[in-house]
């Protein structure tokens, strides 16, 4: 991941935002929406694209642009800082590659004490009953 050749792939676009905010909300287009284009991207290897397509396939347009938006402050800068690092904490999650589960044996003295306690908990409750007459 080239971080320096993604950030000239980002583009940022700034509108209006929505919500309370008085009369600063009408006069200042705080809110900012980033759009990645991952097919188009060089920053990214092959098989790293298709990691990519598959862990955020959810949050890809039809296109396969990536769409994020930040509203949370007043201040358009700082929406685009908080945007920008929302972006990349995304792309780092998405590339890591998840383990391979080893499938394990369960020991038999696991099974035997699970089998023993199982038989003992039947006495208690067979010792608990009424006798029959």
């Amino acid at each position: 991941m080239k971080t320096d050749v993604i950030l000239s792939e980002l583009q940022f676009k700034a509108v209006r935002s929505s919500g309370a905010g008085g009369q600063n909300v009408n006069k200042v287009s705080s809110k900012v929406i980033l759009t990645f284009d991952l097919s188009l991207s060089q920053a990214f290897e092959e098989a790293e694209k298709e990691l990519l397509f598959t862990k955020l396939s959810n949050k890809l347009s039809n296109e396969n642009i990536l769409i994020l938006n930040c509203d949370e402050d007043r201040s358009q800068l700082r929406n685009k800082e908080i945007v920008t690092k929302r972006f990349f904490d995304l792309i780092t999650k998405s590339l890591i590659v998840p383990k391979k589960r080893k499938a394990t044996k369960i020991p038999r003295s696991v099974i035997e004490k699970r089998i023993k306690a199982k038989r003992n908990l039947s006495e208690i409750k067979q010792n608990r009953r009424k006798p029959d007459l």
